[in-house]
């Protein structure tokens, strides 16, 4: 049960969080950098860019950053979640990832060496290596920024603005885990576990895309659960309700762990998804096969507003038609 916790509270904590009101400044970037490309395929939006390869394939580029603050606190888990991330985004998209490169700016010879020390954890267990980047030295802030590059089949590929009515909303959380010690907000899913269990977790979106068994997809990133289906719906242009109940979660009275902070954590494994409901049993069978938690959490609708529900209580959480989280659309624009 969903104990000691009202839609209201939950509404209000997701839509203040600094994971969500972050992505604000992401539209006035869209709008200024936008660039038309006959080979590009999908760019912002995405969690990662799908540029045309040839008839058949699509190559997937995607770059992600660590907030300071996780620097600060542990140089080694920034490292290593900035690969993770990464590694991610080309699995939300149905793709494999191939390799990597950095940036790194570091004040001191010890922060950069646990945050390589990090990055090379994770890009062994997840069998992506580094080929190369940039290095800034005895810089005033310390900042690490990774890139990626992936690949897919252009007809195994997941979007995110691809969610259509009807369709099931499914939550996939790796819940074998722990509050990271260094970030509070940090579900710690994947230190602890091998490489072949961690590459078979990232294989089943892969699975996914290639046998169509989704209509849209994304990685759960800073904005949690609620607020990466939010940017999933924003995209979409479509809205949902969710039901509290069915989110996956560990036994929170056990870690002391309130919900509204649950829904609002980065996990080590987890994905957002949209399938027909035909296809729901079968994708948490695949996500369960591999040690995930997943459930249908909700239903896709054209309301364009998300809410949340919980026993006869519904709350608003976002309206994506007036006030989107990433902003990404001018006033008459779609993503279409």
């Amino acid at each position: 049960m969903v104990k000691d916790c009202s839609t209201d509270t939950v509404a209000q904590a997701v839509r203040e969080y600094e994971g969500v009101t972050r992505k604000k400044m992401i539209g006035n970037m869209i709008r200024s950098l936008r660039i038309e490309s006959p080979d590009v395929v999908a760019s912002f939006g995405e969690d990662a860019a799908v540029i045309r390869h040839n008839a058949e394939d699509a190559l997937l580029l995607a770059a992600d950053g660590i907030w300071s603050r996780l620097m600060e606190a542990d140089p080694f888990w920034a490292g290593y979640c900035a690969v993770l991330v990464n590694v991610h985004d080309i699995a939300a998209m149905g793709g494999r990832p191939v390799a990597m490169v950095d940036i790194l700016s570091a004040t001191d010879d010890r922060i950069r060496d646990e945050v390589t020390r990090g990055m090379v954890a994770a890009s062994s267990q997840f069998g992506v290596p580094i080929v190369g980047g940039h290095l800034h030295p005895e810089t005033p802030y310390s900042v690490v920024d990774v890139a990626i590059l992936g690949t897919a089949r252009m007809d195994q590929l997941i979007f995110s603005n691809t969610a259509e009515e009807g369709d099931r909303v499914i939550a996939a959380i790796d819940l074998d885990g722990r509050v990271h010690p260094s970030c509070c907000f940090n579900w710690d899913s994947v230190t602890m576990k091998s490489a072949e269990a961690v590459r078979a977790q990232i294989r089943v979106m892969e699975d996914l895309g290639r046998e169509h068994l989704v209509t849209a997809g994304k990685d759960i990133s800073n904005p949690g659960v609620i607020g990466t289906l939010g940017m999933l719906l924003e995209v979409s242009e479509k809205g949902a309700v969710i039901d509290l109940e069915a989110i996956p979660r560990p036994d929170l009275a056990a870690i002391d762990l309130p919900f509204e902070q649950w829904v609002r954590m980065y996990p080590g494994m987890g994905f957002i998804l949209t399938a027909k409901e035909e296809h729901v049993e079968e994708v948490c069978r695949r996500f369960a096969a591999v040690g995930m938690a997943a459930s249908a959490i909700g239903e896709v609708d054209g309301s364009r507003r998300l809410a949340v529900r919980y026993l006869d209580r519904e709350t608003q959480v976002f309206d994506l038609d007036h006030n989107g989280i990433m902003r990404i659309f001018s006033e008459g624009e779609t993503c279409r």
